[in-house]
């Protein structure tokens, strides 16, 4: 795991979280300090992505998930919680589907089940276009802005701007790739983990019908809808977000 960059703190029970497309493990990190409280937080940057953005990029969420699983089995972990945003969201559901008695509660957390996400405020070939005319710097400058109700002025946007710094275009493409190519509709009646779905209602990424979808269809799920949010509620309101986390995982 040569250029794998692992932020590994705290102690007991793990929480593995899993970042989306253009994140890093840096995007969690209201998460990471508050939750390394009470346990163990595992938060990976994806290959190309983030702190591991010189490392070689994958181009399925089967292997990506398969790259966390070995992350996992690295540091002789045998169970764990398990939260994915976004394109985080499909490689937790696939981890889910390789490794389902490992995973003991599991959070979905603005994503869906279906990799060419119906209501997207493009589709992905679009985005795929787009950045191959307009370049990295135009393409990474518009996207992430669409995470967050107010835009590139949301206090945490900081972030965005960050993480995407050192991102080419091949780990880029190789991401959207993925998702395209990707789908968890078929393996959803088998997740029998207890799940939260957590969404917010104004998330151009993932419309409600991906979450409902989410919901209506794994066993022993509950939704839970942030209001005024888009696609970061981590980051839009954080306290509330790690709030209803905790009491879903610690309950």
């Amino acid at each position: 795991m040569k250029n794998i960059y692992i932020d590994d703190k705290g102690t007991g029970f793990p929480l593995i979280l899993v970042h989306g497309y253009l994140g890093s493990s840096e995007m969690w990190c209201y998460q990471k300090n508050y939750f390394s409280n009470f346990c163990r937080v595992i938060a990976p940057a994806l290959p190309g992505f983030g702190e591991s953005g010189s490392a070689q990029s994958l181009d399925s969420i089967n292997k990506m998930a398969k790259f966390i699983i070995n992350i996992i089995d690295k540091k002789n972990i045998d169970k764990f919680d398990l939260l994915g945003h976004s394109m985080g969201g499909m490689i937790a559901q696939e981890i889910v589907k390789i490794a389902n008695q490992r995973v003991n509660k599991l959070i979905c957390f603005a994503t869906g089940p279906i990799g060419e996400i119906p209501g997207r405020f493009e589709t992905i070939e679009e985005t795929r276009k787009k950045l191959k005319i307009e370049g990295i710097k135009s393409s990474f400058g518009r996207v992430p802005k669409k995470w967050f109700v107010k835009g590139e002025k949301d206090k945490n946007y900081h972030l965005c701007q960050k993480a995407v710094k050192d991102v080419t275009l091949d780990t880029a493409d190789n991401a959207l790739v993925a998702m395209k190519d990707w789908s968890g509709i078929d393996n959803l009646r088998n997740i029998n983990n207890e799940t939260l779905i957590v969404w917010g209602n104004k998330d151009t990424s993932y419309n409600f019908d991906q979450v409902d979808t989410l919901n209506k269809n794994i066993k022993k799920s509950k939704l839970e809808i942030f209001r005024d949010c888009a696609h970061n509620v981590h980051l839009e309101k954080t306290d509330e977000f790690n709030n209803l986390i905790k009491k879903f995982i610690f309950q």
